[in-house]
């Protein structure tokens, strides 16, 4: 705990940082029942010092790892842009197949401990109970996880995939085109939405489940550090402590501080967007540079307060924001239509979710679709999977396996089907009753302006200028702060991870990481080398898989030989 030494509190972990030359060594605390792993690992955190409360190796490996990476790519933007893109080609080329198989494993396992006898198992001892309220719980990890995403690409995506172009070089949507739903009509729409549905439902969710639930497991209920290393416990023991669980726990911080640095850069640029709409501000790079140190601000900040306050509260606020947003489009677009819109592609995509998941093309067209798509979202959902998943963890400890799998698997599944149908239903309905010469909407996304979409389609919902006005401004607002608790989120698991599992890490280090993330972003948008770590960061999936499907059989080795588990499951 921050002040009173690295002693962890009974309600923190079963084990004690024993004082020793300057750091802290892993030791059993009395009491540790059977189905606990006892354990005393190498050095852990400096008790003295600079680095107080944080691994000294892990900190300077992390920082050094950083650099590395952002001196290459702007060393030589267009070389480190040919050597990333050379290896996610490769990858989507070779390797499509594996990761399809993947996610679709991963979420066959969630479906089989959901309905298992294991749900009964707590994620902590049997008389914990959740920290969080329902809804703080499910606000917090839905903004951990998509906000500013389904912002950016709750509209533009449906209308990619509605429209029959190829403007991008390949099939706008081979799903639609297989079934003959090949003109803009209700059928190809139907169709739009249901891909859209695919990439950002239980495949998608599933692999944070599965991260989150592993991190859970094994920091509660076995009393190891809230560390990725520790869900390898199961498979490769007491080595978790050396350098194989130091390289997994970096890997985990590269795909967070590259992940959230991307996406800032990315994101800033909507919110310029909408700046422009409003005031009629430049969409710059400055404007840019201005927002990401906002954002990163104020993401600090929060971060700085803990969970229990500035991220609770953000997220909370969040959703309820949102549902404004949210009701404006249902109410000011066609209601009826868009509820039995919703209500007919939803079900088509629950009917095909599974033949979707697995299925795989040979054909050039397809394939160049599904590598820029599908494998594009599967690698990225995997490579956040470490900073989703470890943030989940941080916030489920007391709840029941089944509690855990089906809110965190079906819950922000279930809602972001709502706001991609209200979304990206009113795009298409404009579309489709636009006569020949269109809304407008398409035209955006054929020219690659995706962030101009959902300005544009608020733009044509009501004809009250101050109307129009109000709900953009509550959207950029919206970017703004889904981001930050997107950011934070971030920011708490990386010191996490450096201090070894640590739930309350160092604040100052806290404000290292949150601000360098945001200088990491704005660097990177400076030199125009955004889009080349985006594409690294997809690249990291692949090892960051393999320990996905390592962990996965770690959770299920130890529930089958946890007496506590097999006991439930009688």
């Amino acid at each position: 705990m921050r002040g009173a030494g690295p002693s962890r509190s009974p309600a923190e972990g079963s084990f004690d940082l024993a004082a020793g030359t300057g750091y802290g060594v892993l030791k059993p605390r009395e009491g540790t029942t059977a189905n606990q792993v006892t354990t005393r690992g190498p050095p852990v955190r400096a008790e003295t010092g600079w680095w107080k409360g944080l691994h000294p190796g892990m900190a300077l490996a992390s920082k050094g790892m950083v650099l590395a990476f952002v001196v290459f790519t702007l060393w030589n933007v267009e070389q480190a842009a040919t050597v990333y893109a050379g290896v996610r080609v490769w990858i989507e080329a070779s390797l499509d197949w594996y990761y399809i198989l993947a996610v679709s494993l991963a979420l066959f396992v969630c479906l089989f401990l959901l309905c298992s006898p294991y749900g009964k198992l707590r994620l902590g001892d049997d008389a914990s109970r959740p920290e969080f309220s329902n809804f703080s719980w499910l606000a917090m990890l839905f903004s951990a996880g998509v906000g500013i995403g389904l912002l950016f690409f709750s509209i533009a995506e449906p209308l990619f995939y509605f429209d029959n172009a190829q403007t991008a070089g390949y099939p706008n949507n081979p799903h639609a085109d297989r079934v003959g739903a090949l003109t803009p009509d209700r059928d190809r729409a139907v169709a739009a939405m249901r891909v859209t549905y695919f990439h950002w439902g239980l495949h998608a969710w599933c692999v944070y489940v599965i991260v989150g639930l592993c991190l859970a497991y094994f920091g509660y209920r076995k009393k190891l550090p809230l560390t990725l290393r520790s869900a390898l416990h199961p498979v490769i023991g007491e080595r978790i402590y050396g350098p194989a669980g130091h390289a997994v726990d970096l890997l985990a911080v590269f795909g967070t501080v590259f992940g959230v640095a991307t996406s800032l850069g990315l994101g800033a640029k909507q919110m310029a967007a909408g700046l422009h709409t409003l005031f009629g501000v430049g969409e710059g790079i400055m404007t840019q540079i201005l927002l990401i140190a906002a954002v990163s601000t104020a993401a600090t900040l929060s971060a700085v307060s803990g969970v229990g306050r500035g991220i609770r509260i953000l997220s909370e606020w969040n959703v309820y924001f949102t549902a404004v947003l949210l009701a404006f489009f249902l109410f000011a677009g066609p209601f009826e239509w868009l509820v039995g819109f919703i209500a007919v592609s939803a079900g088509d995509y629950l009917w095909r979710v599974l033949p979707m998941g697995l299925w795989m093309t040979g054909q050039a067209g397809e394939a160049d679709w599904q590598s820029a798509w599908t494998i594009f979202y599967w690698g990225w959902w995997i490579s956040w999977a470490p900073f989703v998943g470890t943030f989940i963890a941080r916030i489920s400890r007391g709840r029941t396996l089944r509690a855990f799998v089906g809110g965190t698997l079906f819950v922000p599944s279930g809602l972001g089907l709502i706001w991609i149908g209200i979304f990206g239903g009113n795009a298409i309905h404009m579309e489709l009753n636009a006569g020949a010469e269109g809304a407008g909407l398409l035209d955006l996304v054929r020219s690659g302006h995706f962030e101009a979409a959902l300005y544009g389609t608020i733009d044509r919902l009501s004809d009250s200028a101050w109307l129009t006005w109000s709900v953009s401004a509550l959207a950029t607002l919206l970017l703004a702060t889904w981001f930050i608790t997107s950011s934070d989120s971030g920011t708490l698991v990386i010191t996490t991870m450096l201090s070894m599992g640590d739930r309350h890490p160092p604040q100052r280090f806290r404000v290292v990481w949150g601000l360098g993330q945001g200088l990491v972003a704005a660097v990177l948008l400076l030199a125009g080398g955004l889009h080349a770590l985006q594409t690294a960061s997809i690249a990291a999936a692949l090892p960051v898989s393999l320990v996905l499907l390592l962990i996965t059989w770690g959770l299920l080795k130890s529930l089958w030989q946890d007496p506590s588990a097999v006991a439930s499951s009688r």
